[in-house]
């Protein structure tokens, strides 16, 4: 847990240096809807294991196949700028999400799509957080990189 929490620090501390570093570019602090210091509130959401303890492995591969679509139409409309796994842990913790939506509420409704959480394959905690607004901009490219899924 310590190190990836000095993992998440060391990450994020970056960006937002490299961003001080940088001439500020109004219009765009204006389109990503940025704070005087280029940073503006997400939804962290921590995935744990659930309750849901089935075996069943054609059960097990459908649900984690709605859980990457789900992560990819989410991030094509813009709604999920982070998604990835933990390495196993004893917190349970499985992996997060970053939703840029303004409330828990909001990230709420977007889980309601992921039938590993509805299947209760994963539990969900909520955090508001506040990081660097120009996070989502990293999405183009990483599609232009990532193996493509059918």
């Amino acid at each position: 847990m310590k190190n990836i929490r000095i993992l998440f620090a060391l990450f994020f501390t970056t960006l937002f240096c490299v961003g001080f570093a940088q001439k500020l570019d109004a219009g765009l602090a204006k389109k990503l809807n940025a704070d005087e210091y280029g940073m503006k509130n997400y939804i962290l959401v921590i995935l744990k294991t659930g309750p849901n303890k089935t075996t069943d492995k054609q059960k097990l591969d459908s649900l984690f196949r709605g859980h990457m679509n789900n992560i990819r139409q989410l991030s094509k409309a813009g709604k999920m700028i982070v998604a990835g796994p933990f390495e196993q842990n004893d917190n349970q913790f499985r992996g997060i999400f970053i939703f840029d939506v303004k409330t828990k509420q909001e990230a709420a409704e977007l889980l309601k799509s992921d039938p590993t959480v509805t299947k209760k394959i994963f539990e969900v905690e909520m955090y508001e957080w506040y990081g660097p607004a120009a996070l989502p901009t990293y999405l183009k490219d990483q599609s232009k990189i990532e193996k493509k899924q059918h």
